[in-house]
């Protein structure tokens, strides 16, 4: 069970996540896309999906979206109207800027007889105008409704600027994060400084660490890297260059992509760290999506096999 793998602080956790489709969509084109999804998903062992909540962000960055912003459908609502097939926990994203005390309150209390889980998600920028704070979130989540799980966002190369990164977690987690997901890794350094730091200062505080599980995301053509980075996504130049100079894209961001959570991941086991991963697609390309739910099966065959041999070794 998913809660229980949080709860229980365990290592190899795998999620899926995805933006739910275009509001403007009609209720037939809706159900074609969720039954492709679940479809899809049903092939795959996955201990969750996420349903992402999507703004704007155009006060983030100057630069024009690479592709337009259209308004999605309500996560939750997604998930609870044309993702029942699908039998597997939903992690539903909320950002809780766009929302007021008393919305988050109601959905909040909508459901506390059940599991449910959640990720808060804070402002895009200093800039963006917020009603609800994520400390107003946290702090409302501990108040009405102690059956709700929810966890934090991380961006590990914030943390190569600023060197807080850790700091922010635990601070999250001493009000109640109990997980935590990246966005999408393309940065190994980045990444492991932040779990060396997360390490140390968890061993001296003296508290247990809570799974972080690393976004990894298919990158298929150049039209997605711009997207990528357009996104904030860290991508170091080298890495950008064997992308844009590849003969295959797609397959060369997986071989890089797998071989950058291997790395994570042995150095999580090694240390203790609690680590997984959670895929998903940035694009909308078939081809994309489909090699998205390949990387599932890639990582879920190599999470097991660094589990057993780290058994046997220990």
């Amino acid at each position: 069970m998913f809660r229980e793998s949080i709860q229980n602080k365990k290592a190899g956790i795998i999620t899926y996540g995805m933006t739910p489709p275009k509001q403007s969509n009609t209720t037939e084109k809706i159900t074609e896309i969720s039954q492709k999804q679940v479809e899809r998903l049903k092939k795959v062992d996955i201990d969750a999906l996420i349903l992402y909540d999507v703004q704007e962000e155009s006060d983030r960055i100057n630069e024009e979206r690479p592709f337009p912003y259209m308004a999605m459908l309500d996560p939750e609502t997604y998930s609870e109207q044309y993702l029942h097939e699908l039998d597997v926990p939903k992690i539903i994203y909320r950002c809780v800027g766009k929302y007021s005390e008393t919305e988050l309150t109601n959905w909040l209390k909508k459901g506390t007889d059940c599991d449910r889980f959640s990720v808060y998600v804070g402002s895009s920028s200093s800039q963006q105008q917020v009603t609800l704070e994520l400390t107003d979130a946290y702090r409302l989540s501990n108040l009405h409704n102690e059956e709700l799980t929810f966890g934090g966002v991380i961006i590990p190369e914030r943390h190569t600027k600023k060197h807080d990164e850790h700091i922010r977690v635990v601070n999250k987690m001493k009000q109640g994060c109990s997980f935590f997901v990246s966005q999408a890794t393309y940065n190994v350094e980045a990444s492991k400084s932040f779990l060396s730091d997360y390490y140390h200062y968890c061993n001296e505080l003296e508290i247990e660490m809570v799974p972080v599980l690393f976004n990894l995301a298919p990158c298929g053509s150049t039209k997605t890297l711009e997207f990528m980075k357009w996104l904030g996504i860290s991508i170091p130049r080298w890495l950008e260059n064997e992308l844009k100079y590849s003969t295959d894209v797609l397959d060369k961001s997986i071989q890089l992509t797998n071989k950058i959570f291997e790395e994570l991941l042995e150095f999580g086991l090694e240390k203790g760290i609690p680590v997984g991963c959670s895929i998903e697609s940035v694009s909308t390309r078939k081809v994309e999506i489909e090699a998205s739910i390949q990387m599932v099966k890639d990582i879920k065959s190599l999470i097991d096999k660094k589990h057993l041999v780290h058994i046997i070794s220990s």
